[in-house]
């Protein structure tokens, strides 16, 4: 058994020797076995074709996969820079806004030259933004100071009325809005000896943002769309200071005609107010000259 498996492998190295050899001599150029690597050819080649295709097909797959998931990256990361410059150009856009706003209020300390102007950004309102207190960030130590019995008035960037100040801590402030209940004003027509009335805040009209006119002086021709201005009776708050316009009249009573008034400022949508403060040597003046009290609250 032995013999015969040996002689099988010798059988097997001997032809493979001969293959080689032949192989070998086949490659010498004008060697007469030459024509062995027709044959030889023959097998080799398709496989060698077979083995390139498959590797270029491999190789070109992983090419594709790795771009594809550069590209992915790549994408993810324009997307995040492209979020960013708009969020920057939403922001510059929002503060070009306010920096208009607050440059266009410099006409208000035109208008009101006996006053400061302090410009104060709201910080909160209550749930009921409508009506209740506002709180600004102006305080004390930026020169909003209340002494107890004063009050300031407020206004935003177009010199309409927003309220008036009743309370300063040392970084904010509280304001009553014009459409408080608590709030009342001393106004007129806009117009030369215009007639006098009293603008109030009112508890059955401030949810629909409106407020209440009495104390409307008898010669007053009041009708939709006339102008109301504060009329700078009682001290507090200076003549001239938009409110708003009358909405409807009421004269069924004769003897108490009112009227409602629509604001011109909508506290809502403000960002920025503006804190009116008399000079010192006025308030002094008028402590010391015992000005009455008016109608303003």
């Amino acid at each position: 058994m032995k013999k015969i498996i040996t002689a099988k492998w010798f059988i097997v190295t001997s032809v493979s020797l001969l293959i080689i050899a032949g192989v070998v001599l086949s490659l010498i150029p004008g060697s007469p076995l030459g024509f062995l690597k027709v044959p030889f050819a023959l097998i080799v080649t398709p496989v060698q074709g077979f083995v390139k295709s498959a590797g270029d097909t491999v190789s070109d797959f992983w090419a594709a996969l790795t771009d594809g998931m550069a590209i992915r990256q790549e994408n993810e990361d324009l997307k995040d820079q492209i979020a960013d410059l708009q969020y920057q150009l939403t922001q510059n856009e929002e503060a070009a806004i306010r920096y208009e706003e607050l440059k266009d209020a410099f006409h208000i300390r035109d208008t009101f030259s006996n006053y400061d102007i302090y410009g104060a950004s709201i910080i909160s309102r209550e749930a009921d933004e409508w009506f209740s207190v506002i709180t600004i960030a102006a305080g004390d130590t930026d020169g909003v100071v209340l002494e107890e019995g004063e009050s300031y008035p407020v206004v935003d960037v177009n010199m309409n009325l927003v309220g008036r100040v009743i309370e300063t801590s040392s970084s904010d402030s509280k304001v009553l809005p014009l459409l408080h209940e608590g709030f009342s004003v001393a106004c007129k027509v806009n117009e030369v000896n215009g007639a006098s009335m009293l603008v109030s805040g009112d508890a059955s009209l401030k949810n629909s943002g409106l407020c209440i006119v009495t104390n409307i002086d008898e010669k007053a021709v009041l009708e939709p769309g006339t102008e109301i201005v504060t009329s700078g009776d009682g001290g507090l708050f200076p003549a001239g200071i938009p409110v708003g316009t009358i909405v409807e009249v009421d004269d069924s009573n004769p003897l108490q005609i009112t009227a409602t008034l629509q604001p011109y400022t909508d506290i809502k949508d403000l960002e920025d107010v503006f804190v009116m403060i008399p000079y010192l040597d006025e308030t002094a003046e008028d402590s010391n000259g015992g000005s009455a009290e008016g109608e303003d609250s």
